[in-house]
Formats: C-alpha cells, structure tokens, sequence
C-alpha cells in the first residue's frame, strides 16, 4: 500500500513535469528565437551549396566558409568550384569573382537584393524588424529545432523568390532554402566551424 503510494505520486510529479515542459514549450515563440539569435555576436561555419536548376541534369555544387560579424557583416567565401567572395558590410554589397572582376552595389539602390540579403542577415543578428519589412515571417517548431518561412512581401521580390526557409537549433543556423518563383531552388548546409 505504501509502495502503491508512492508510485501514484512519483507518476503524478511526472504527468506534472510533463506539463510544465508542454507549457513552458507552447510558450516559446518568435520573441525567444530572436533573443537567442541576437545573443551570437560573431561566427564562423563552412557550407555546402547544392542549386537545382531546370535546365540541367544535376544540381550544381560548392563549397566555401561563411561569417558573420553582427550587426551587419556577412562574407560567403565560395572555395569551389571557384574561388569568388561576397561580402556585405552596412548597405554595400562587395562580389568578387575569380578572374578579379569587382562589383559593388548599394543595397539602397536595388531593394530585392537588399531583401534577398536582409534574409539571412537579419536572421543571424535577431533583428525581427528587419525580416519583417520584407517577408511575412513564420515560425514552427522548438528551441531545439526550429524552421523560420519567410514569404516576400515586395512584388518584385515575388517574381524572384516564392519563400526561404531557414532551420537551425537553438542560436545556430543548420539549413537554408531558397525555393524561385521560377521552380530553380538552392540548398545550403551549414555547420558551423567556431562562435563567440
């Protein structure tokens, strides 16, 4: 009787932490992901990119390494292939390519792009402002594995890109998924190499 007791209240503690961790996990949103988010100042990750183009027969692959300096510097050094770089500091947007041909654009002047930019940029920096001038933001999942879908607002940037998924744990970004409006898609795998 004493042991049946006993085994009634542990059961019940039990259906009681299951509770709290239920609700503590329903409660769980947009806000904390962002806090997490903003929390990282600095990172660096390696990445693997596969991009699904229509007109070929196989996705085209590279490699490189990623980092980011919060608030707003983000460099995609693609290794292979070929060597090229991209890096973004404020609202300049640097690409250099392997045969030495520099181009910089003004995200002011080019508002898809800056949209196309401001999607992983404002993710790593938890800067929810920024993700919701341009997408309708949405969130599913749990601190431990989350998926953010953000879907364009801007008309111009709806004939370029129909949603990005971003999915990660915690503070760390682990996938991107740039689904086209024209069926072309692009997948990147991260995994990050260092943080601070």
């Amino acid at each position: 009787m004493h042991a049946n007791r006993i085994a009634k209240s542990f059961a019940g503690l039990l259906l009681l932490l299951l509770a709290m961790t239920a609700a503590h996990a329903a409660d769980w949103g947009m806000q904390d992901l962002m806090q997490m988010l903003s929390q990282k100042k600095t990172g660096s990750a390696t990445f693997v990119e596969k991009k699904t183009l229509a007109v070929l027969s196989q996705p085209l692959e590279s490699s490189g390494e990623l980092s980011f300096t919060a608030p707003d510097r983000l460099e995609k050094r693609t290794l292979k292939p070929k060597p090229e770089s991209m890096v973004l500091v404020g609202d300049k947007l640097t690409l250099e390519r392997s045969d030495g041909r520099k181009m910089t654009v003004s995200l002011n002047d080019r508002p898809e792009v800056a949209a196309f930019v401001e999607s992983i940029r404002a993710t790593l920096s938890g800067d929810r402002g920024a993700l919701e001038r341009f997408y309708n933001v949405t969130l599913s999942g749990t601190a431990g594995e989350w998926q953010l879908t953000l879907v364009p607002i801007q008309p111009r940037m709806q004939k370029i890109i129909s949603q990005i998924r971003i999915a990660g744990s915690r503070a760390q970004v682990k996938t991107i998924a740039f689904l086209q409006a024209d069926g072309d898609r692009s997948d990147m795998t991260i995994t990050s190499a260092n943080s601070r």
